[in-house]
């Protein structure tokens, strides 16, 4: 899609972007990985993953690529690799690709878990937001369009 508008968001929402989000989606749970990909696709491509490995290497294989996500949605809780770890592989990587703070990919932890340690545990590691199951779209769509702005974090 050309720069301007893209169309298809949410609730009518029109994205100010230079092209569609690139999105991966990242839950064990079939239902919740399929919901949150239904919620996302009016913002972008949506790719799934259903293990912390998986994303993983979706994450390397798109920046082989050099077509990088904007915004991934990651479980905590998954029996592979934690959302946790995940999200300190992908901060790891980054870093040694030098990529600026500003230019990394958002990263919304996605837990059922609202406890304050879980979510300042996934601050420290590094994630731009998290939301907590179960999510709504207006949730969804507030977050992502606050991470889609430049200089976005909290």
């Amino acid at each position: 899609m050309p720069r301007g508008l893209a169309a298809g968001a949410p609730n009518g929402v029109l994205l100010r972007t230079a092209t569609r989000m690139k999105i991966l989606v990242v839950d064990d749970e079939p239902v919740s990985r399929s919901l949150m990909q239904h919620l996302l696709q009016g913002f972008g491509e949506c790719e799934t993953a259903a293990t912390g490995k998986e994303a993983v290497a979706a994450f390397a294989k798109a920046w082989q690529d050099w077509a990088p996500f904007d915004i991934i949605t990651l479980d905590i809780s998954m029996p592979d690799m934690d959302g946790t770890e995940v999200l300190s592989l992908i901060r790891d990587m980054e870093a040694r690709k030098n990529v600026p703070e500003a230019h990394r990919v958002k990263i919304i932890m996605v837990t059922a878990r609202s406890d304050k340690r879980t979510v300042i545990q996934a601050l420290r590691v590094g994630c731009d937001d998290y939301v907590t199951k179960p999510f709504y779209r207006e949730t969804i769509s507030r977050k992502v369009l606050k991470l889609s702005q430049p200089s976005a974090r909290w």
